[in-house]
């Protein structure tokens, strides 16, 4: 790399990181600092393009439409969900006592992207040549694949980043990610609220190749991360060493306390399709409006994502607990105003102007607890914070998706009050985090 281009990048970092007053290194080796800045833009356009994926490759919209096409059964759908989230969160105690064996950890990151993208195109040729439930159940079956290798991609990524970044450039990093990946939502937004409904196969299954496209070029970005060999630990029993990590949630109080508050805080992410399931009950037009919503929620992550993430960096026990409290008032208030009546034109702004809201809290509690996670430790115990927390929150969320099919005997707004009042509490709650930025 020439002195030039190599003074273009550090001159682009100090603006992006708001670096300018002489390179700041925290919790990670003199070495790594020496390369922060381009190991800030490759995390950065990895993270971007893996963000790009999921939205082409949703396991809300794109997936779905994909099943029911094929002809597949409708009991399907409700697997979808359950399976992209838990199931890349569930084995991350195996797979992190396997990552800690690792002294070089961005490989892990990208086996892992690789084989997401693989199980993309594979899941394309299964939607042009298979139908009916050899279709679904094959789509299911990578997605299970899928959701595995996405989990060794979380575990890796949070310690290289914390091997690779200071603690005060984390948070701005997640903003910046969280911005790119915001805008592109909204360009996609905006392009699927002029598709109609007799979209061709070719074009849904043109997205997943894309998708996977973007995986590919991701791995590609993540492999030119400068990483210097950590801490390694010797091979324990497989299963009984990850059980063993259990004990922290007895033993470490703080780790406790955030798990538990990230647990109460997950209806900043599950309350969004009940807005939706509202605003089609209330305006009967669900289909077209489902662009304008992904815009929305972009246009939130866009704009809000980099001031959260600068906050992040100065306390994101702060920036945790505010987001997880607006979320919590803002469900609380949808469901409120989902018995009022309102005109149609009122309505559709309300329910907009919230689910804006709500994509501005839901950015706010991913990065707060995204770098309060990476800042309370270092090292293996990095690593066994991060297992442990993603393992418990997926059963959790598993146990949600497998009582799904009981939502039908309770309201819609009895839910998301539900979800509100547990995002208050986790607000409560996690003041009582001790700080752990700056």
């Amino acid at each position: 790399m020439t002195t030039q281009h190599q003074g273009r990048i550090d001159s682009l970092y100090e603006r992006l990181a708001e670096d300018d007053e002489g390179r700041v290194c925290k919790d990670i080796p003199e070495d790594a600092c020496k390369v922060v800045p381009g190991n800030f833009f490759a995390l950065l356009l990895a993270n971007t393009l893996s963000n790009l994926a999921d939205k082409l490759a949703s396991a809300k919209t794109t997936l779905p439409w994909l099943l029911l096409h094929l002809g597949a059964p409708a009991w399907m759908l409700s697997l979808l969900v359950p399976i992209r989230e838990s199931g890349s969160m569930l084995p991350q105690m195996l797979i992190g006592a396997w990552v800690r064996r690792q002294p070089i950890r961005k490989w892990t990151w990208v086996i892992g992207g690789t084989l997401q993208g693989l199980c993309l195109m594979a899941m394309g040729f299964c939607a042009l040549t298979l139908q009916g439930w050899v279709a679904g159940g094959s789509l299911i079956g990578l997605l299970v694949l899928f959701s595995l290798a996405r989990g060794a991609c979380s575990v890796a990524y949070k310690d290289v980043l914390g091997k690779t970044l200071p603690k005060t450039r984390r948070g701005r990093l997640s903003g910046w990610i969280s911005a790119a990946s915001g805008l592109v939502a909204l360009s996609i937004g905006l392009a699927l609220s002029q598709i109609q409904q007799d979209t061709s196969l070719w074009l849904y299954t043109a997205l997943l190749f894309l998708a996977a496209g973007c995986w590919f070029a991701a791995v590609w970005c993540f492999s030119r991360i400068i990483e210097f060999p950590g801490a390694v630990e010797e091979g324990a029993n497989g299963l009984a060493h990850a059980l063993g990590r259990l004990q922290l949630l007895r033993d470490d109080k703080p780790f406790r306390l955030f798990v538990i508050a990230r647990a109460l805080a997950m209806g900043s992410g599950l309350a969004a399709p009940f807005y939706i399931a509202l605003a089609r009950e209330d305006l009967g037009s669900a289909i077209s409006l489902l662009g304008l919503f992904i815009a929305v929620e972009g246009l939130a992550g866009l704009i809000s994502s980099p001031i959260w993430g600068r906050w992040a960096d100065q306390s994101s026990r702060q920036v945790f607990a505010l987001a997880c409290a607006l979320a919590g008032v803002l469900s609380i208030f949808v469901a409120g105003i989902s018995w009022l009546g309102m005109p149609a034109e009122a309505t559709m702004a309300l329910y907009l102007l919230t689910f804006f809201g709500l994509g501005v809290a839901h950015a706010g509690v991913r990065l707060g607890r995204k770098t309060y996670l990476v800042d309370m430790a270092s090292g293996n115990r990095r690593t066994d914070y991060v297992a442990v927390s993603n393992s418990v929150i997926g059963a959790i969320l598993l146990l949600t998706g497998l009582l799904g099919a009981l939502t039908a005997l309770i309201s819609i707004q009895g839910t998301l009050i539900l979800l509100g009042v547990a995002g208050l509490a986790g607000a409560w709650l996690s003041q009582r985090w001790p700080e752990v930025s700056g």
